[in-house]
């Protein structure tokens, strides 16, 4: 008998049929003799409503009350699971965050978990009950409802999974795994059976969006094995793991990439200490995250840098790059907000040479012009003109033998 944490999105929960197939499912999880707690997500399209419904009653709705309308979407989820699994002859118990007691700081609509008082659940799960607990919510130390921003529901699952000493994490959705990328930019896309936390930290952050980077650090950290399953066909999943390749398995893992991208540019700055911390100074004062940072090699007293933002940070980013290059003298300041990023991951680098070349070699032979390189030890990543995207995903999918090669 194992431990198993459950978490099922809004999609899953969509409709009175889905959270019947999403009981069905749990039982077949029980009748093979596992223990369950089960994670929901609001009924998919109910968190829009709530906000929408705010929002005509007060422009700037106060943030507390915010977390304490949007709770209520889960709560209802839970609700309806619990009678659906109820009315199947099921023994079940439903849990707000506060109930279970997940303790969170105050920052609301992005609290972040502090601990999570597991003693509530033993018992439930002692007497043989289905527990079905609330994703994206928490309590503070002052008995406030917090919620806990994009991704949420996978967070509570993963740390409730961590907290309980869970066998495994499942994380049901509307894809049945990860795949070695995005199978609308290429149908020839593969299933991967496992993959590891490095690696789906590094393809999350680059735009893979089956899980929230906040859910695979915390599996990550606390060792959880996480499995990515779909709520609407059987199968097995991929497997995220500690446990890395062997050596002679794939060299790369996947293909991310990322469409919200922008470059921004500052020509002829003086070469001197703490130029870099006076542009990046003043953009991080405006709370605007900088990626990608290249700098040329200083030349006749001048040097230049390269960096990139998200799309929707670039007209704040340009104002002040514009105002701080001109405070110190640069000859321009040139940007575009038409770039991507597209990156191959895979801890496979770590042991082999060459990787970079090759990537290069493949776009160049399609025409594919790069306009900044970032790497670490298991990820290479460029920028390029957004129309040439799908272009260098194929093309690099194509180079490594994804389609093809046994993972």
């Amino acid at each position: 008998m194992a431990l198993i944490v459950q978490k099922y999105g809004g999609t899953s929960m969509g409709s009175p049929e889905r959270i019947g197939a999403v009981a069905d499912r749990v039982l077949r999880a029980r009748d093979q003799g596992h223990q369950l707690v089960v994670v929901v997500s609001a009924m998919s399209g109910e968190t829009d409503r709530l906000i929408k419904l705010a929002k005509s009653i007060s422009a700037q709705p106060p943030a507390r009350e915010m977390d304490v309308l949007l709770a209520t979407g889960e709560q209802v989820a839970i609700a309806l699971l619990a009678m659906a699994l109820a009315a199947r002859g099921a023994a079940v118990r439903s849990y707000t965050g506060a109930q279970v007691r997940i303790l969170t700081d105050s920052a609301h609509s992005k609290a972040r978990i502090v601990e999570i008082d597991d003693k509530r659940l033993r018992p439930s799960l002692d007497r043989g009950e289905i527990v079905v607990v609330a994703g994206f919510q928490g309590v503070d130390g002052s008995g406030s409802i917090t919620t806990l921003g994009r991704g949420g529901s996978d967070t509570t699952a993963v740390a409730l999974a961590a907290a309980l000493k869970a066998d495994e994490c499942q994380i049901y959705t509307d894809v049945d795994g990860v795949y070695t990328t995005d199978p609308r930019v290429e149908p020839r896309a593969r299933r991967l059976d496992r993959i590891t936390f490095e690696e789906m930290l590094e393809m999350a952050s680059l735009g893979a969006k089956v899980l929230q980077i906040r859910s695979v650090e915390f599996a990550g950290k606390y060792q959880v094995p996480l499995r990515v399953l779909s709520s609407f066909v059987d199968g097995p999943g991929t497997l995220i793991t500690l446990e890395e390749h062997g050596l002679e398995d794939p060299l790369i893992s996947g293909v991310a990439f990322n469409r919200d991208e922008a470059q921004i540019t500052v020509a002829g700055i003086p070469d001197h200490p703490g130029v870099a911390f006076s542009i990046f100074g003043s953009i991080a004062a405006r709370n605007i995250e900088v990626d990608v940072i290249v700098q040329s090699i200083g030349q006749d007293g001048l040097t230049g840098l390269s960096f990139t933002v998200h799309r929707n940070d670039y007209p704040a980013a340009m104002d002040v790059v514009r105002k701080t290059a001109a405070e110190l003298g640069a000859r321009a300041v040139s940007g575009d907000d038409k770039m991507a990023k597209v990156s191959l991951v895979g801890v496979g680098m770590r042991s082999h040479a060459g990787v970079a070349a090759r990537m290069f070699e493949a776009l160049a032979a399609e025409g594919v012009n790069i306009r900044m390189i970032s790497t670490s030890e298991i990820k290479i990543s460029v920028i390029v003109d957004e129309k040439y995207t799908e272009l260098a995903v194929r093309t690099l999918h194509e180079a490594f033998g994804l389609a093809s090669q046994p993972v």
